[in-house]
């Protein structure tokens, strides 16, 4: 029964110090986006710590600090159906992000709006990616979409984050000027592909689909030279009615050449689809948590 299941308390306090290790790490990169790229240049590349850009050039406070005070009631609303667990390694990493914001110094390290959208994006991109792999969000925004989302469904989440996004930036754009609210748009486009890039993983597989009459030496072949296995499956030809070969190889980009090789050499007309492969668990690979 699970209420019997023993604890590992060493291993649950090692993921505890590596999940707020990252959530701190995360909003140390992401404070330095925006001490150091962002607002020296006026670039608020959306959700709440870009509206609190917007809203420090008219009151006389610092962005962290106004980015907290806006995120506090988002968090008290949007958070009374989330785990608890959620809820304070969220709070952390936004507490600790708008301290980042106010106590580095703001001082422009490109000298161009243009490289520091890019670079402040892709740190911030990073940032927040570790902030999410640690189970946790740096800002109210996502709440704010989803007690949206939860009033008037019809609207998905999505589209919310969507829609506040392109506000604040229409926003920013009066404020600052459209040559601003144009960096803001590089920056949310490189932090997004950035904020993936650590979420999921930098894609280092491959799988390959081989159709053949010569299954078996392609797999000897694979076994000797690339170490790796295969899934054989039991296909049938639609044209011929005829039995075939089928087998399903997952290896690493560097290893897609040698095997493309081996099946050229076992059966010029054998079948070959290749496509990528998000994320790769398991033997031979990063090992399944």
């Amino acid at each position: 029964m699970l209420l019997n299941r023993k604890i590992d308390w060493k291993k649950e306090g090692r993921k505890l110090l590596q999940d707020y290790t990252l959530i701190v790490l995360g909003a140390f990169v992401t404070g330095i986006a925006f001490a150091m790229f962002f607002l020296p240049h006026d670039i608020a590349p959306g959700g709440v710590t870009g509206l609190a850009t917007v809203g420090a050039a008219w009151l006389p406070v610092g962005v962290g600090f106004l980015s907290f005070i806006i995120n506090v009631p988002l968090f008290i609303l949007g958070g009374k159906n989330a785990g608890w667990r959620f809820m304070v390694r969220s709070f952390a990493a936004m507490l600790l992000l708008s301290l980042f914001i106010d106590l580095l110094p703001h001082i422009d390290v490109c000298g161009d709006g243009l490289l520091a959208s890019v670079f402040g994006g892709l740190l911030m991109g990073i940032g927040l990616g570790l902030v999410v792999r640690a189970g946790a969000t740096t800002g109210g925004t996502d709440m704010a979409a989803k007690l949206i989302h939860d009033r008037i469904p019809v609207f998905s989440i999505a589209a919310v984050l969507l829609a506040i996004d392109s506000m604040v930036i229409l926003i920013a754009i009066r404020q600052f000027g459209i040559q601003a609210g144009c960096y803001a748009l590089i920056s949310c486009y490189v932090s997004s592909k950035a904020m993936d890039a650590i979420v999921q993983g930098f894609n280092t597989a491959m799988q390959l689909m081989i159709i053949t009459r010569s299954e078996k030496k392609i797999v000897e072949r694979i076994h000797g030279e690339l170490g790796r296995g295969c899934t054989a499956f039991t296909a049938t030809g639609t044209y011929s009615n005829n039995p075939v070969g089928s087998l399903m190889c997952v290896c690493s980009r560097m290893e897609v050449p040698r095997l493309k090789k081996i099946i050229s050499e076992e059966d010029p007309k054998a079948f070959v689809t290749v496509c990528d492969v998000r994320e790769a668990l398991g033997e031979g690979f990063v090992q399944s948590v």
